[in-house]
């Protein structure tokens, strides 16, 4: 009987010293420091999270979450209901002087990083205020006419010959005349449902040119929209030209992104889409022979600078000001860890298939594999670039009222006056 009692008793405390150990082991993951990323881009999420289970390995205090908001979705938005939820990120992006304001009180200061001395010149400027510098640029990127060579080559269109909107309208012409045989079923798709793609970077073609810098673009109260006819023909041009799923011009408006990119033109179904070096990964992962046989053609603003495509920094990595003093020590650790250590340049250039933003890479490696980084590399050592200034557009309204409006106008319900009118009255009522 002793024994049984004895086993009994011996049996609750083997329990719960097994429970004890159990909450010490819950404990002790409780004591890392959690650093919660919330950041924009689709593509570069498989690689992120590379790299940070990479700095995890190093740092097993430190337990990063990634959570990404991107692509068809507006980050902007996501990143305010991410706050007001309570659930504010450690990391997050934002992308230039609106942003700085909207965010002015949850960023950090981050001048005496030690990234900040390799930065290009003029790439801080959208982010810095009073001599301080509140973001770290996520890399260079530029976008333009992504061609497929090899159907340009059976159509007889020789690409080095297109420098204007004339050029390339002949082109245009000359594909859609020989869809049948090239296989094609449009020469263009044209995502439409994407406002991002319509509002801020076509757009951006228009109003590089009207206001020269981002600055110009944050700082200007009413919106000229001086080059309005010529943006009307780059639109026009992709819109005459593209898929359409049922045939009709407002099914343009149900084209997104992975329609346009992964299916349509990486399985070769058109000849030419409106997309950055980023879409290479994406095309990559389908078809690696046409990923190695593509190009990128300029956007022609007609009568103002037609060989050239816009370049600059998409985002910016920022830092919650209201974290503690240990997640945001982490915080930065990382970011310093995965843009200047060898470990770390090698995931930037490699994996996310990043055009640096920072000095101090290999020159070897500044020679990326992909084709369309070195298109963008190409056209920067041309010169023939120009500013991404859609960040200096009034919160949201690239997006949400001209990349809506421009929606409307595909569907037939709004004129293109009455576009640019809209255009007008909303940017001057946003700068109030």
């Amino acid at each position: 009987m002793k024994k049984k009692v004895f086993s009994v008793f011996a049996c609750v405390l083997a329990l719960m010293l097994s429970l004890t150990a159990c909450g010490s082991s819950k404990d002790t993951a409780s004591d890392k420091v959690n650093v919660d990323v919330f950041q924009f881009k689709v593509e570069t999420k498989d690689a992120l999270e590379k790299a940070a289970n990479m700095y995890m390995e190093k740092n097993p205090n430190v337990k990063i979450n990634i959570q990404t908001v991107g692509g068809g979705d507006d980050y902007g938005a996501a990143l305010k209901s991410k706050f007001a939820s309570g659930e504010e990120p450690a990391i997050f992006n934002i992308g230039g002087p609106q942003d700085m304001i909207d965010w002015s009180e949850k960023l950090e200061d981050l001048s005496t990083e030690t990234w900040v001395s390799q930065a290009y010149d003029g790439t801080l400027a959208p982010v810095t205020k009073d001599e301080k510098i509140y973001g770290m640029p996520f890399n260079q990127e530029g976008y333009g006419f992504i061609y497929n060579k090899e159907l340009f080559k059976k159509a007889g269109i020789d690409p080095e010959s297109i420098k204007t909107f004339a050029d390339l309208e002949k082109a245009v012409k000359s594909l859609d005349s020989k869809k049948e045989e090239l296989g094609l079923k449009s020469v263009f798709a044209f995502p439409a449902k994407e406002t991002w793609v319509t509002g801020l970077h076509l757009s951006n073609v228009a109003f590089s040119n009207e206001f020269g810098n981002v600055t110009n673009a944050f700082n200007a109260k009413e919106l000229e929209f001086k080059y309005a006819d010529s943006l009307k023909k780059l639109l026009d041009l992709q819109a005459d030209y593209a898929y359409m799923p049922d045939g009709k011009k407002a099914s343009l408006n149900s084209v997104d992104y992975s329609t346009q990119v992964e299916e349509l033109f990486s399985l070769g179904q058109v000849a030419i889409i409106q997309q950055g070096n980023w879409a290479y990964g994406s095309v990559a992962g389908i078809d690696e022979e046409l990923a190695a046989n593509i190009g990128m053609l300029p956007m022609p603003l007609e009568g103002v600078k037609e060989d050239s495509i816009p370049v600059g920094v998409p985002m910016y990595w920022s830092i919650n000001n209201a974290k503690s003093e240990e997640i945001k020590t982490a915080s930065k650790d990382f970011l310093n860890w995965l843009y200047t250590s060898d470990e770390g340049k090698d995931l930037v250039i490699n994996e996310f298939k990043f055009i640096p933003a920072l000095k101090g890479y290999d020159a070897d490696n500044l020679q990326p594999k992909d084709t369309l980084a070195k298109e963008i590399i190409r056209y920067s050592n041309e010169g023939k670039t120009m500013p991404w200034v859609f960040m200096g557009y009034p919160s949201a309204w690239g997006m949400d009222n001209l990349g809506a409006d421009i929606q409307q106008y595909v569907a037939g319900d709004m004129t293109w006056e009455q576009l640019v009118e809209d255009a007008k009255a909303t940017w001057a009522k946003a700068r109030k």
